[in-house]
């Protein structure tokens, strides 16, 4: 291992990770941490690399980072070379970053490898979030777009995002992140540029040293003006909301509060200790709006200045939190990606209603609604009831943003798409648009979004969902508690029977195989089971569905709804064996 750690270093072009791997390996108490940064190459997938940072080829670094962009021209270069039906051409890509530790160096290389790859490279002007990105790939009519980033990951995390678009992909699939057969295709391309005779050798791969633009702050102007665009002032002309903003020390600061007072909302306060980068997010145990704790100071500002919503980003602002002063209980509280999933498909459905979008006229296509299958069912009755079209998909905005006619697509993760036509992947700085144009309506009639919800339980009934994470340390923990649930599933949640167990490994007539177990009970509570596609741990999904006769058994109904997620919560943790 010593051997193998300084044969990297001799060649590793970082002198930080060089001095770093030469420290491991001369430390007889760090032989475990070494032992962990060889035992495995970084493997690209569906979500490209995501990765603590440090040496060696399981770590995020210049190393593994210069191999996926080569493997990557590579294959970008393959597919320029036409498919017998189209004349080669020169493939366009461009590359963004966040403010990560490393971040712009990895962009930087990967511009540098992609010019003299003889790929045509824009390289974005700084820090922005991974919805300017996704919206440059499709405005600069690229055939990729490769985001440096680790989203909401802890601060030690980078990862490299892939997008493809143009002539590489579909028209539906422009600007989408790769998915098979296109991650197995990379991934061999970067296996052959590994495959050299000294471990971190990387002096094969030519850099250039100019050659590529850097892109003006026209194009983040560019989509600050069509964000804001998004505005439906003939039909909710209301702008009277306070907002607290937070960034969570991301990049969304100036990007997302440029878009609010664009669309004329102006009432707009930052939580003052996060709105600035910092790739250590001193803040917050965890830079994830998701978190317990998160959105703390965001709650402790809004109640300070008397706030009527709260806005929060994720670090690269792909991903929208809302939290709002629940009556019930006097507190500011975080919304589920569902209530948020189900306001906005609320609101689209009015806005497209309001717009003139007919669903009987045989000449035009209904819009069409998505989310992923772990997310609320309630979506589906919100499309339905508006005659619209409905789509269920995998996890992932890789699937949920190929929905051919997308209108509007959302996963529980805090994940929401409302424009397709501008990013086709989720997007937290539209959807906070969105959300803030349907709060500024509902406060003019004296109303909250929680109203607005009560509204949707009235004419779809109760819908109330939690999630249990289980973390591991290893993945293939990961694989046991998957295969124990799979010889002895449960026969009963909450008292009531199991009517349905799926086992989505096997493929579904609807959905392509997964590796996920989906159990539906009589009472209608669905539960599914599934790995982490980015984290080691196990994630189970509760959905449960109360009737409601009248808008007086709202208050019994959430609170049989709550004690229904919290008994099925229990017998998951039997089921999988873990404390109770």
């Amino acid at each position: 291992m010593k051997a193998a750690a300084g044969q990297w270093a001799s060649h590793d072009p970082d002198p930080a990770t060089a001095a770093q791997l030469r420290a491991l390996a001369a430390d007889p108490e760090a032989a475990a941490e070494l032992a962990d940064s060889f035992a495995a190459t970084l493997q690209f997938g569906t979500a490209g690399l995501r990765a603590a940072m440090g040496p060696g080829p399981n770590r995020m670094n210049r190393v593994v980072v210069r191999r996926a962009a080569a493997g990557l021209a590579a294959h970008l270069l393959n597919l320029a070379q036409g498919n017998g039906t189209e004349s080669p051409y020169v493939p366009r890509a461009v590359v963004g970053f966040d403010a990560r530790h490393n971040s712009d160096i990895f962009a930087q290389e990967t511009a540098a490898i992609f010019t003299a790859a003889g790929i045509q490279t824009f390289l974005m002007p700084s820090a922005l979030p991974t919805p300017v990105l996704a919206y440059a790939v499709r405005a600069l009519h690229c055939e990729a777009g490769v985001m440096v980033t680790a989203s909401h990951n802890p601060p030690a995390d980078n990862g490299y995002k892939v997008y493809l678009g143009s002539r590489a992909v579909a028209p539906e699939a422009n600007g989408v992140q790769i998915v098979a057969p296109h991650d197995a295709l990379i991934a061999s391309a970067i296996d052959a540029v590994s495959a050299t005779p000294d471990a971190g050798d990387t002096s094969a791969i030519p850099l250039a040293t100019s050659g590529w633009s850097v892109i003006g702050k026209d194009l983040t102007e560019d989509y600050i003006r069509a964000v804001s665009q998004l505005r439906d002032p003939a039909a909710f002309p209301e702008r009277q909301l306070r907002i607290v903003h937070t960034s969570m020390h991301g990049v969304g600061h100036e990007t997302a509060l440029a878009v609010l007072h664009m669309a004329g909302f102006t009432d707009i306060h930052a939580v003052p200790e996060q709105s600035a980068p910092n790739p250590d997010f001193p803040t917050v145990s965890f830079p994830n709006p998701e978190e317990p704790g998160a959105m703390d100071l965001s709650f402790a500002l809004a109640h300070a200045v008397g706030a009527d919503v709260v806005l929060a980003n994720d670090p690269d602002a792909d991903r929208a939190a809302v939290g709002a002063l629940d009556p019930s209980t006097g507190l500011w509280r975080k919304l589920h990606g569902d209530e948020v999933g189900a306001l906005l498909g609320a609101h689209l459905a009015t806005r497209l209603g309001k717009a003139g979008h007919s669903t009987t006229d045989t000449a035009t296509v209904p819009p069409v609604f998505a989310n992923s299958i772990v997310s609320s069912r309630l979506l589906a009755k919100i499309a339905a009831s508006a005659g619209f079209n409905h789509v269920q998909t995998l996890t992932g905005f890789k699937w949920i943003s190929r929905v051919p006619n997308l209108s509007y697509g959302y996963e529980e993760a805090l994940g929401y798409c409302v424009a397709p036509d501008l990013v086709r992947d989720k997007d937290g700085i539209s959807a906070g648009l969105l959300i803030a144009e349907m709060a500024a309506d509902q406060k003019a009639q004296g109303l909250t979004l929680f109203d607005a919800l009560d509204d949707l339980a009235m004419a779809h009934g109760l819908h109330a969902s939690d999630q249990m994470s289980v973390r591991v340390t290893s993945l293939p923990t990961l694989e046991t508690l998957m295969a124990g649930l799979r010889r002895n599933p449960p026969t009963e949640f909450a008292g009531s029977t199991v009517v349905q167990f799926t086992d989505l490994s096997e493929g579904t007539p609807e959905l392509p195989a997964t590796d996920g177990l989906l159990f539906l009970t009589e009472d209608a509570t669905r539960v599914i089971v599934r790995p982490s596609g980015t984290e080691p741990k196990l994630k189970c999904y509760v959905e449960v569905l109360v009737p409601v006769a009248d808008r007086k058994a709202l208050t019994a109904a959430k609170a049989t709804a709550q004690k229904a997620l919290a008994a099925v919560a229990h017998d998951l943790k039997v089921a999988l064996g873990i404390d109770a």
